[in-house]
Parts: structure tokens; sequence; C-alpha cells
């Protein structure tokens, strides 16, 4: 006789009414060199990104994407843009952020997030890039 145990996973519903878990890291240095991959440890129920460079400052384009492929796409772009100063807030269940410059400068940045208690393996993976994600 076996029992089952239900575990948390992505259709669970508690897991996104309940609190979530801070997660802030910030002080990023982003260069349009390679991208930059902030791991979560759990899967989020959202996600804020704040491009920290002031706006009266020369602006440097921060994008913000779910996959490398995505980021790095020069036809079909699988991410958005924050200018200087500008922050974006989603409801996303992922298990990375991508950050990248849009620029030949370097950008900063900084990122909150609310942690679920869904474990990261419970996303089979994190988004592609293609398919529109990125």
């Amino acid at each position: 006789m076996s029992l089952n145990w239900p575990t948390y996973g992505l259709g669970n519903v508690a897991s996104y009414q309940a609190s979530t878990q801070p997660f802030l890291t910030s002080s990023l240095h982003v260069t349009g060199s390679s991208p930059l991959e902030i791991k979560f440890p759990a899967v989020t129920k959202f996600v804020t990104v704040t491009n920290t460079l002031p706006g009266g400052a020369t602006n440097v384009p921060l994008r913000v994407g779910f996959s490398r492929n995505g980021i790095l796409a020069t036809e079909n772009t699988n991410y958005f843009v924050l200018n200087n100063n500008e922050s974006y807030e989603g409801n996303f269940s992922v298990t990375s952020v991508f950050l990248y410059s849009d620029s030949t400068l370097a950008c900063s940045g900084s990122v909150m997030a609310g942690l679920t208690n869904i474990l990261p393996e419970r996303l089979a993976d994190n988004w592609s890039g293609s398919l529109g994600v990125g």
C-alpha cells in the first residue's frame, strides 16, 4: 500500500494565496557583453525589476527577459526594456530572470520577488525564449 501525498506545484492555489518570502538583490552591474541571470531559490509569485540609474543621467536601457535566448534575440524580441529610473512589476511564475544592457555602457539594476513555497524543480524549465516567451 502506498500513500501519494500531494506536493506543492504550479497548480496549487494556496501557494499563490499565501504571503510570499521576500527576495531582493540590488546594486547589480549589468553589461552588454553577457546576460546576467538572477536565480531564485523558489518559484516566484511576482517579480519587480528596476533600472536604478538616475533619471538625469545618460539613458542606458535595461533589457529584462526570462531566458538567455529571449534576451539576446535580434528579431522577434522576447524581452522588455526599462529606461533609467523605471521599474516594472509582473505576476510571473519563474525560477530566474535575465538582465542585459541594451547599450555599450553598463547599467545598474535591482530585482525584488515574492517567493512561493514551490521548489524550482517543480517548474520543469524556465522559459526557453521561444514562442513569444523571453
